[in-house]
C-alpha cells in the first residue's frame, strides 16, 4: 500500500452505503498525510502509474484485448478536466483514448443512448477516459425532464448489463464521482470570472445548475444506489481539495492495472540473431 494511506483508496472510497448528503467534500479518506505530503506522494505514483500503463500499450501492441476505463463524472468545477490534464497526462498518450461527451448532437438524438458511448470505448492495451458518459442519461436528463421517466428509469438496468457486457470483454472499469461542496464551486466559478485565461471554461449556464443541486443530489444517490456492482464498483472522491482527487484517481488507476498483472511481452524473433545482424551493418 502507497505511502500515508491508512485504507487502499479502492476501499476507502468505494460509494457501497454512503449519502451523499453526509459527505464531507474537503475529506480525504483513507488518506492522513497533509497536502504536502499528498503532492509528493503524487509525484511518486504518477511514475508508477507510467510504467503500468506504458505495460499495458506495449501489451495491447503484441494483440491483448484488455483496456482499462475510467469514467468520470462530477457537477461542473468538480475537477475532471483536472484529473485528465494532471493524471491522464502524466501517461503516454499514444496509449490513452480520451472523449468528453456534452449534449448530444441531432444526429446521437435519433439513436440509442449507449450508441454514442460504444463508438468511444478503448481498444485493447488502451486506458480510454470518458469526460462525462452514458450516466449524463440519467443525471441531467432526469433532474430537466428532457425525457419522460419511463424512459429513464429502465437505462440504470441498461447501464448495468452494458457493463458487464464491458467488463466480460476484457474492459477494467473505474468508475469515480467527485463531489465539491457548493461554496467550493462558487469559489471556482468565481476565478473563472476574474481571470481572463479561464474565461473560455465558464458556461453561465454554471450558475442557473446550481439552483438544482439538490435535484442532482438525488439523482446521482440513485446513481450511485443502482450502478455500482461488484464488476464495475463506484468510488465517491470528496474534490474540495484538487491535489487529493488527483491523487485518488492515480491510486485507483494503478490499483485497476496492477490487477491485470502485466508484463512486458515477450520478443516476437530471435534476439541473438538480430543483434548478430546489426553489429554486421
Amino acid at each position: 500500500m502507497a505511502k500515508h494511506w491508512s485504507l487502499p483508496a479502492v476501499d476507502a472510497l468505494r460509494s457501497d452505503g454512503l449519502r451523499i448528503a453526509d459527505l464531507d467534500t474537503s475529506g480525504t479518506p483513507g488518506f492522513d498525510g497533509a497536502k504536502a505530503e499528498g503532492l509528493a506522494c503524487l509525484a511518486e505514483r504518477a511514475t508508477v502509474l507510467s510504467g503500468l500503463q506504458e505495460k499495458l500499450y506495449a501489451n495491447g501492441r503484441s494483440g491483448d484485448k484488455r483496456s482499462v476505463l475510467l469514467v468520470l463524472q462530477g457537477m461542473d468545477t468538480a475537477g475532471k478536466g483536472g484529473i485528465v490534464r494532471h493524471v491522464i497526462g502524466s501517461v503516454d498518450p499514444q496509449g490513452v483514448d480520451h472523449a468528453a461527451f456534452g449534449v448530444p448532437t441531432e444526429k446521437e438524438k435519433h439513436h440509442h443512448f449507449l450508441w454514442r458511448i460504444r463508438k468511444e470505448l478503448p481498444g485493447g492495451g488502451q486506458l480510454g477516459v470518458f469526460d462525462r458518459s452514458h450516466y449524463e442519461d440519467v443525471l441531467v436528463v432526469r433532474v430537466h425532464d428532457l425525457v419522460p421517466p419511463e424512459v429513464w428509469q429502465p437505462r440504470y438496468d441498461e447501464i448495468n448489463a452494458f457493463e458487464k457486457e464491458l467488463v466480460d470483454e476484457g474492459t477494467t472499469l473505474v468508475k469515480v464521482a467527485m463531489f465539491v461542496s457548493l461554496d467550493e464551486q462558487k469559489k471556482r466559478l468565481s476565478e473563472r470570472l476574474e481571470r481572463p485565461d479561464k474565461y473560455w471554461k465558464f458556461n453561465p449556464s454554471d450558475i442557473d445548475e446550481r439552483a438544482f443541486w439538490p435535484a442532482y443530489q438525488q439523482a446521482y444517490q440513485v446513481m450511485l444506489d443502482r450502478t455500482s456492482t461488484e464488476y464495475a464498483p463506484w468510488h465517491v472522491i470528496p474534490a474540495d481539495r484538487k491535489w487529493f482527487a488527483r491523487l485518488a484517481v492515480t491510486e485507483l488507476l494503478i490499483a485497476a492495472l496492477e490487477t491485470l498483472e502485466l508484463d512486458w511481452p515477450a520478443a516476437t524473433f530471435d534476439i541473438e540473431e538480430q543483434k548478430r545482424r546489426l553489429a554486421e551493418v
